[in-house]
């Protein structure tokens, strides 16, 4: 068992939390574009409200731990690591409750490349304790516009996660996805469990749009979210998502396994 000193010293060792690597310039220019609606920085996610910068730092101060300052404008973002523990905790006991139930869930990540081992362990787990875990759309096509125009990519599933890769870019079931933000592919995977005739995901665990998109229609949604996405955030703070856990989500996978067993055991769900 990790105790919460324990894990609290490795976020900190790790960088997962204290003085993280996203930078405040890319933090700031996140919150720009959101309060301009950009697609890019609000991931499927239709405000209620008007969210302007400066109230978007304020936000995020809050969930996060950041500088609430406005006129903070560089160098590093800094997370506290006591609401990266309190949203763990909170994670864990979504995680309980839809074990306790036996309820089906939906894996998906935008940095499969970071935190596929996270998902995969906690879609282990949940199926262990009879779950059903859903793998819907399994190689459908989705048109995602990125920086270098809009690109086809398939959805695939890697231990019940879901991810999107360009296809052709390597065999399915690989662990190598694309580093994504869009909303499309959780838009087609809720198609996928419509139409396969399989119970409508009670929970959809995840990243970026996986959470932003699947919450904005009314799922439950939990997640892992850096300084820079304040969709996930906003999504909490007007009810779209149940919980975010604010930490670095693009450090070395492997820093991420003593958060796994932490969950596992706060959720009372064995490895």
């Amino acid at each position: 068992m990790l105790s919460r000193g324990a894990l609290r010293a490795h976020l900190l060792a790790a960088r997962l939390a204290g003085p993280v690597a996203t930078s405040r310039e890319r933090s700031l220019r996140s919150y720009r574009l959101f309060a301009a609606r950009d697609p890019r920085a609000t991931l499927g996610l239709d405000p209620e409200r008007g969210w302007s910068e400066r109230d978007l730092i304020r936000l995020m101060a809050d969930r996060c731990g950041v500088s609430g300052d406005p006129a903070h404008v560089s160098g590093q973002d800094v997370i506290d690591p006591e609401r990266t523990l309190s949203g763990l905790d909170a994670f864990a006991g979504r995680l309980a409750a839809v074990a306790e139930r036996c309820g089906s869930v939906l894996f998906g990540t935008g940095h499969p490349h970071r935190l596929l081992g996270f998902y995969a362990s906690l879609a282990d787990a949940l199926s262990a304790a009879g779950c059903l875990v859903l793998t819907p759309a399994q190689g459908r096509c989705v048109d995602i516009t990125t920086r270098f125009g809009v690109r086809t990519h398939t959805i695939d599933y890697v231990r019940g996660v879901a991810m999107v890769r360009e296809p052709g870019a390597c065999e399915p079931g690989s662990a190598t996805g694309v580093h994504t933000h869009s909303p499309l592919p959780v838009r087609a995977a809720l198609e996928g469990v419509a139409e396969s005739g399989d119970p409508l995901p009670e929970l959809v665990v995840g990243d970026h749009g996986w959470v932003c998109g699947a919450g904005q229609l009314g799922f439950e949604t939990i997640g892992l979210a850096d300084t820079d996405d304040p969709a996930l955030f906003v999504g909490e703070a007007e009810g779209y998502v149940s919980v975010v856990v604010p930490l670095d989500d693009a450090v070395r996978s492997d820093y991420y396994q003593p958060l796994t067993r932490y969950v596992l055991n706060r959720a009372c769900l064995s490895q």
